[in-house]
């Protein structure tokens, strides 16, 4: 149980072992890999064959675990549960919402593999004729496996993790967070820091995959649009300059230069992917794509399971290339676009976010590998272009291009997409600092973002580890890197949802002691009521409630529990930014959870359709240990307040009753009050 008496005033810093925990092993990588470039080669093709051999069974029953327990979660009674205090509402609109999730994401790499991935299925299936009819139709499908609801799956179960734990238990914002119900304080020692260590090298892996796919891609642009070399020495250019694009977005934060780039993105995204479409067979096109979404829906289940056990040995080299890189890279990404998630969803239900992040993004990705591969397969295969199949196989970051040669107006098209490949870039990159940045500090709120020397350093590592993957083999060596890294990380991912589980439980375990013992204070004077309804107290009529009424209440309930035995105290202390200092009235139990009781003063601008004259009102919002309530204390005397705590008294008193029958860990989470346990490593 955490302490929630008052703490002094706490600033953001360093997460000092994480750190440099994740720097050192991230520095030693980056002076072996640039010192032997060939032995590292070498070595990152020998460890992928091996673990695609050894775990590749593993990787695929892990993406069907991980997707199925996301399901199950938002489709239960938990989904109603908010991202942060009841009282929450989501900050962004759905559009800005979707786009962000479409543009961190999925990112560049749409554009790299959007033709090559379904022609190269075409041409070299695993278990089927190259080139044939069935090749033809199994191509989009497979492809839509490799980037569909199993990967968005890995994201969403981390994005809703991270979220739950620390929006409502305002706990740091960490992947240790979500280990809090099975290791309690221990997160805040050696497990937790290595847990983040992890977290923090595998995103930095993942990140860099993307990016140098990117770079290859954005490369072979710049040489079809200007004639510029294709080389590692353009590519070492080109990665230096995105990143200084990227470190100026991560500074402006997620509100406004993050925000921006993806709702700018996806309507370029949206007007070529429209172009293609209408410029191309449109109602083949239409036709294959029902078909290819009907053919993913009724295979799914097969192919997830599929290790190709009984075929031969190129089917089991193509599942490593292909189906359990994919594994490994949404593995590798998931802290960091789960963190990433988990800072635009504050306020949506997990409901909400489940159904959201899992089918607006599987929606677009559908209709756009459909249209390209459809399109690209056509003209290999029935319009004679060889050389788009040959680029597919040997050279696939040069086939959107080719394939755009194919249609008018190809000075436009091409430079939408070195456009798109850039913005891409920018928000791939400024997105990954910003929740690395985050993943190493210790933040004093989470709602606030790290500081930006912080972001600045993650932005340039980011860029370092990219060459040093460019310079030890190009694709190869990310492709392997990434499966490799993500192994350590997927049995993370277990222990999350083993946590989320434990904490779920425990709070439908307290929501059905709320409903069967109801309010029991008593009812005030209708005029009162509507007088509290209309209220709309400035900071000076605020202060008065809290003086004459919250105050005194808080205490006279405290010094009778302690008149009868039991520990209880009352707390105040200031919140920056906030008008009114927060009371917190906290009773101990032995071996069992706290009861605690906060009342938080929140500034709000005044709703327009009210008859006032001030810009802002005063609410006083209660929050126990399991989140916020939708509650405000503005205009209740005394007796009031009183019968209040009396009421939340007795369903966590029923409620400690409730989980010692059912055996269940009555340790509660931290709650929505008070401070965290943030203090992972002293200053």
């Amino acid at each position: 149980m955490s302490d929630y008496t008052a703490h002094p005033e706490r600033r953001d810093r360093i997460n000092r072992t994480v750190f440099h925990g994740s720097v050192t092993g991230i520095l030693v990588f980056l002076v072996l890999t640039m010192t032997f470039t060939e032995e590292a080669g070498a070595f990152f093709d020998a460890a992928l064959a091996w673990v695609s051999d050894t775990f590749g069974w593993y990787y695929m029953l892990a993406a069907v675990v991980y997707l199925v327990f996301v399901i199950a979660i938002g489709c239960s009674r938990v989904g109603n549960i908010r991202l942060g205090p009841d009282h929450a509402r989501p900050e962004f609109s759905l559009l800005s919402w979707a786009s962000m999730l479409f543009a961190a994401g999925i990112g560049i790499d749409l554009l790299f593999f959007c033709v090559a991935e379904p022609l190269s299925h075409y041409l070299t299936p695993p278990d089927m004729a190259p080139e044939s009819a069935a090749a033809m139709r199994a191509a989009v499908p497979q492809t839509f496996l490799h980037w569909g609801l199993s990967g968005w799956g890995m994201y969403v179960l981390m994005g809703m993790a991270l979220a739950y734990f620390s929006y409502r238990h305002r706990l740091p914002l960490a992947i240790r967070s979500a280990l809090y119900p099975l290791l309690g304080k221990r997160i805040n020692g050696p497990i937790g820091n290595a847990v983040d260590i992890t977290a923090v090298i595998s995103t930095v892996f993942g990140i860099a995959t993307s990016l140098g796919i990117g770079v290859m891609q954005l490369n072979y642009g710049l040489t079809f649009m200007f004639g510029v070399p294709e080389s590692l020495a353009t590519q070492v250019v080109l990665i230096v300059l995105v990143m200084i694009l990227a470190t100026i977005s991560v500074i402006t934060g997620v509100e406004k230069g993050i925000r921006r780039l993806s709702e700018f993105n996806m309507a370029l995204a949206v007007a070529l992917l429209l172009f293609v479409l209408f410029a191309g067979n449109t109602l083949h096109l239409l036709d294959a794509m029902v078909l290819n979404a009907g053919d993913y829906l009724s295979s799914f289940v097969g192919k997830s399971f599929d290790t190709y056990a009984f075929a031969g040995e190129d089917a089991q080299q193509w599942k490593g290339w292909w189906t359990i890189f994919f594994w490994g890279w949404w593995i590798a990404w998931t802290p960091f676009v789960g963190l990433f998630l988990a800072r635009i969803s504050r306020g949506r239900t997990i409901r909400e976010f489940v159904l959201g992040a899992l089918l607006l993004p599987l929606g677009f990705m559908m209709a756009w590998m459909s249209i390209f591969g459809n399109s690209g397969i056509e003209m290999v295969a029935n319009q004679g272009l060889v050389e788009l199949g040959e680029q597919a196989l040997s050279a696939p970051q040069t086939t959107i291009y080719t394939f755009l040669e194919q249609y008018p107006y190809i000075g436009i098209t091409a430079s939408v997409v070195t456009i798109l490949g850039i913005v891409f870039f920018v928000t791939s990159a400024d997105s990954g600092a910003l929740v690395l940045a985050n993943f190493t500090s210790i933040l004093s709120d989470v709602n606030h973002d790290a500081p930006i020397r912080l972001r600045v350093f993650w932005s340039a590592t980011i860029g370092l580890v990219t060459v040093a993957l460019l310079m030890a083999g190009g694709l190869s060596a990310l492709q392997s890197a990434v499966v490799i890294t993500a192994l350590p990380f997927s049995l993370v991912i277990f222990a999350i949802m083993a946590g989320m589980s434990r904490a779920l439980k425990l709070e439908c375990t307290k929501a059905d002691t709320r409903r069967q013992i109801g309010a029991t204070g008593t009812h005030s004077d209708w005029r009162e009521r509507l007088d509290r309804a209309l209220d709309t107290s400035n900071r000076a009529g605020a202060a008065a409630t809290l003086e004459h009424a919250i105050r005194p209440a808080l205490r006279q309930f405290a010094e009778e529990l302690e008149s009868r035995g039991q520990t209880a105290t009352v707390t105040e202390e200031a919140v920056e930014g906030e008008p009114l200092r927060q009371l917190t009235l906290q009773v101990d139990f032995d071996d069992a959870a706290s009861f605690v009781y906060q009342v938080r003063a929140h500034r709000l601008r005044t709703p327009s359709f009210l008859p006032v004259d001030d810009d802002y009102y005063v609410r006083f919002d209660v929050y126990l240990n399991e989140g916020g309530l939708e509650q405000d204390l503005n205009g209740y005397t005394r007796a009031q307040v009183i019968h209040n705590v009396v009421t939340e008294y007795e369903r966590h008193l029923y409620f400690l009753a409730r989980a010692g029958q059912d055996n269940a860990n009555v340790q509660a989470m931290p709650g929505s009050v008070g401070e965290p346990p943030q203090d992972l490593n002293p200053a």
